[in-house]
């Protein structure tokens, strides 16, 4: 399985609009990301997590030409916005299946009525397959099976998500214990780390890396990046040899 990490960035992306901070002005291509998504493929399988507003150039960059589905985790803008651009794989393909809560559907529905509309839809539009995703119930995605973990984003309900001895968790604040049991054995690991200061609803970088060393997994990759974290070159080599801090279109096997 390959996974290509096509954002790595927080809500506003870096560089931020109309900062001077040092992050923000860095020449180093790694510390400037766009917002979070994962391309997860295998076989002739193609799924991405999320799909923000940066999905278009996302997908020209990252050279994919083919989806399968699309895995949501949350109902927030910087996960959501880039659905309309979705197009040119409908055009190929036709519906493309979305896998979410029910209440994403719901925002989903309220803001992109459009692409759900029955009657004279314009036939321009997105189109799509909702699969609805419920808490301890897998589901399958090409020919493997994706395991829904429930985590607490602040006071919003999220979807991580794994598949075989990969997890993909974002957007995480809290961990009930029985969803931590879900996550045992993994080879790769991701998860969020906003910043070095605390935040209401993100972890930052030390309760990222305590989470990490209460899964274990094997290597572990820091991803929704804030540019108050400081320059990618310089966090990460204050990290443990086992985890690190992900950037745009790094791509790994597993």
């Amino acid at each position: 399985m390959k996974v290509y990490f096509l954002g790595t960035g927080t809500s506003q992306g870096i560089p931020v609009i109309g900062s001077n901070h040092p992050v923000c002005k860095s020449d180093d291509p790694k510390d400037k990301r766009l917002r979070v998504s994962v391309w997860i493929s295998w076989d002739d399988y193609s799924f991405v997590v999320d799909c923000g507003p940066d999905f278009r150039q996302q997908m020209l960059v990252s050279g994919c030409t083919k989806l399968d589905g699309i895995l949501f985790t949350h109902e927030h803008a910087d996960h959501t916005a880039g659905l309309d651009d979705i197009r040119p794989f409908n055009f190929r393909q036709g519906n493309i299946p979305i896998y979410l809560h029910e209440r994403v559907l719901s925002s989903l529905q309220e803001r992109f009525g459009y692409i759900f509309e029955t009657v004279n839809k314009y036939p321009g539009a997105p189109s799509v397959a909702p699969v609805e995703v419920q808490n301890n119930l897998n589901f399958s995605i090409g020919n493997k099976t994706a395991i829904p973990i429930n985590v607490m984003h602040g006071d919003l309900q999220v979807f991580g998500y794994r598949i075989d001895d990969f997890a993909y968790l974002t957007d995480v604040k809290t961990v009930e214990d029985v969803e931590i049991e879900k996550l045992q054995n993994l080879k790769v690991l991701v998860v969020n780390a906003l910043r070095e200061e605390p935040h209401h609803s993100h972890f930052n970088l030390q309760e990222a890396l305590d989470f990490i060393n209460l899964i274990k997994p094997e290597k572990a990759y820091l991803t929704h990046i804030s540019h108050t974290m400081g320059f990618h070159e310089e966090v990460q080599n204050r990290l443990p040899e086992n985890v690190f801090l992900a950037y745009d279109n790094l791509q790994i096997t597993i």
